[in-house]
């Protein structure tokens, strides 16, 4: 050892998940809905079809996601995020040449799996990975990635009605292939591969850290040690089941908005720049509320934390039935945001504080089938709405109740043993 500590990796792949994440999500989540405003004028399309589009896109979770969680454990996060963003390269390529609803669908299906290969799901696995009892604080500082994605949907906006949709999404498939490989050389798997141990722990001299097997999750947290659960044993605990609905109904009116937030602000009278500002300042203040959920995360009952972020959220979705003016609108950012960002990150975390690590992107993943489902009929269901009543209200009121709901859920999720399986 060096007579300097050296700062412990873990700190150093969260910075990089941070930037990864924003990379994939602010392009082919936040920043679609720029791109919604654009095609909408051009092709004149009804917002059921482009929001089929979207939805199209979260069907890639659904069918995908075990997929992208197996694969995650079987040959890593680094392999991963390059094969991802060599897909968002080639989505944003075919999008930028689309001329028709088909084609259309089809540069929206390939940005889709290249997110989910290369975005939150392999990152939020390596930190997981790096983290035990510092777990809740670094998937939130990770996950905001998600949020800085948003903050970007200003720069999108400008550069649209600067240069066109289709200059931009030319310059987002270079920028994703020239940043490729470089940047996942950076990312490391997992600490036992380099002779760590998770959160930095020292390794004792009698320990093996290249063990395998059933012992690989058995790291001493403070209080007894984290027992992994495959994701047979997991899908056979409630606290699974729980989660994934809750997280999933919390979850629904988070994929609608990434859609029409900026549709719906523009029908308002807001600019489209103004609209994507509006995006950004909730993304950001979800990036503040996520860091205080990480950290009170790790000092009381993540259930009731979630609850309580999630009541917040469902009263921001209910302000914004009221928006008319700049101010109405940010009172919804304000309330949206600290829901939707202190929430998002518990519910990651619960995942791994009851499953353990091995098989975490697998459990995520398996996860995906109802998570990815609620996101696909949510975008759907609120461009029909819109199409069939003019406005949004119906829609953004059923969505609030089905938030509750999931928030109610979530208070059932007990942690599970393998005993109990």
């Amino acid at each position: 050892m060096s007579s300097r500590r050296q700062i412990f990796y873990g700190w150093w792949l969260i910075s990089l998940s941070v930037c990864i994440i924003a990379l994939a999500t602010g392009a082919a989540s936040h920043g679609l809905g720029v791109f919604f405003v654009a095609l909408e004028r051009q092709f004149g399309w009804s917002r059921t079809v482009l929001s089929g589009a979207f939805a199209l896109a979260r069907l890639e979770g659904t069918v995908m996601g075990p997929l992208e969680g197996i694969l995650t454990d079987r040959f890593g996060s680094r392999r991963m995020v390059l094969i991802g963003y060599i897909f968002l390269a080639a989505g944003f390529f075919v999008f930028a040449l689309s001329n028709g609803v088909l084609s259309f669908y089809i540069g929206f299906m390939v940005i889709a799996v290249g997110q989910g290969f290369g975005g939150f799901l392999p990152m939020i696995a390596a930190v997981n990975n790096w983290f035990i009892r510092r777990r809740s604080i670094a998937i939130a500082l990770a996950g905001m990635g998600v949020y800085l994605g948003g903050v970007l949907v200003p720069l999108l906006a400008i550069g649209i009605n600067a240069i066109g949709w289709r200059s931009m999404a030319v310059i987002m498939s270079i920028i994703f292939l020239v940043l490729a490989y470089p940047i996942t050389r950076l990312i490391r798997n997992r600490p036992e591969e380099y002779n760590q141990l998770p959160d930095g722990d020292v390794l004792s001299e009698h320990r093996d850290p290249m063990r395998s097997g059933d012992d690989f999750g058995k790291v001493s947290t403070g209080d007894g040690y984290e027992t992994d659960f495959t994701a047979r044993q997991a899908m056979a605990t409630s606290a699974f089941w729980l989660i994934t609905f809750s997280h999933g109904l919390t979850a629904m009116v988070v994929g609608a908005l990434q859609v029409h937030t900026i549709p719906m602000l523009y029908d308002a009278g807001l600019s489209l720049e103004l609209a994507g500002t509006v995006v950004a300042i909730y993304t950001f203040l979800a990036m503040g509320s996520r860091v205080v959920g990480g950290y009170f995360g790790d000092r009381i009952p993540k259930p009731w934390l979630i609850f309580g972020f999630s009541i917040i959220q469902a009263i921001g979705v209910l302000a914004a039935m009221f928006i008319h003016d700049i101010f109405t609108a940010l009172l919804f950012a304000c309330l949206f945001g600290m829901g939707w960002g202190g929430r998002g990150a518990l519910f990651t975390a619960l995942r791994g504080d009851y499953f353990g690590r091995k098989a975490f992107a697998t459990i995520f993943g398996l996860s995906a089938f109802f998570l990815s489902g609620t996101s696909v009929m949510a975008p759907l269901f609120a461009g029909f709405m819109f199409d069939s009543f003019g406005n949004y209200d119906i829609a953004l009121f059923i969505f609030a109740i089905i938030n509750i709901l999931g928030a109610i859920l979530v208070l059932f999720a007990k942690k599970p043993t393998l005993n109990s399986v």
